[in-house]
């Protein structure tokens, strides 16, 4: 399938969502599994239909903004950052979820502290290699399982799972977190990404089937 039809495929897949009269819950559930997802053992893998091959001696990560100190990594010196490990699920909008899912990397709040944003930062806007944004509220990016990944079960993130750096937020369904990541920036007022001008739902809690907006 080309990049083209299947992002129209999805977009039409929400469309008829809400045609049908989905709408979000108003109270989360509690179970750890989130509603309407089904388990896997596997890792099925979902793009833009586009794995860009980055070289690490050319791979960068520009963090900007609304930021006091804006930064641009190399892969040799974003390593050198401190690194943590967490066991956290993932959850696909597409209804399947992985359980106990081990991702090493930098915790979203080292870079946060590094590059201070200003008071009036509220939102995060995330860019890609492969031409993909999203957009998340930046207290959701705050949790202490938010980092940008470099290894999964101990070995570094494959191409086709978002390598060699890619998001993850566990508590939000995983297009919020982007693969193959470039640029973080720190925005004052909301920027929809890609899916989300697209009828995804602008927040994402799998608890609350924030599937579509």
């Amino acid at each position: 399938m080309s990049k083209e039809r299947y992002i129209a495929a999805k977009q039409k897949w929400a469309e008829k969502q809400l045609a049908q009269g989905f709408q979000p819950r108003a109270v989360a559930a509690t179970d750890r599994l989130p509603p309407g997802q089904k388990l896997t053992t596997g890792f099925p893998v979902l793009d833009l239909g586009v794995q860009p091959d980055i070289p690490l001696t050319e791979w960068t990560l520009t963090v900007d903004g609304l930021v006091e100190n804006p930064l641009v990594f190399s892969w040799e010196r974003f390593n050198a950052l401190p690194q943590v490990t967490d066991l956290s699920d993932f959850h696909c909008v597409t209804s399947w979820s992985k359980y106990d899912c081990q991702w090493t990397g930098v915790a979203f709040t080292t870079l946060f502290e590094l590059v201070q944003p200003k008071p009036e930062a509220k939102f995060v806007y995330f860019t890609s290699y492969d031409g993909y944004s999203t957009n998340v509220a930046l207290d959701r990016c705050l949790d202490d399982d938010v980092l940008v990944a470099t290894k999964f079960g101990g070995e570094p993130v494959s191409r086709e799972h978002g390598g060699p750096a890619r998001i993850i937020i566990p508590k939000l369904y995983a297009w919020k977190g982007a693969k193959f990541v470039k640029n973080i920036t720190f925005l004052a007022e909301d920027r929809l990404g890609f899916w989300e001008v697209r009828g995804y739902h602008n927040e994402g809690d799998p608890w609350k089937e924030e599937r579509y907006a």
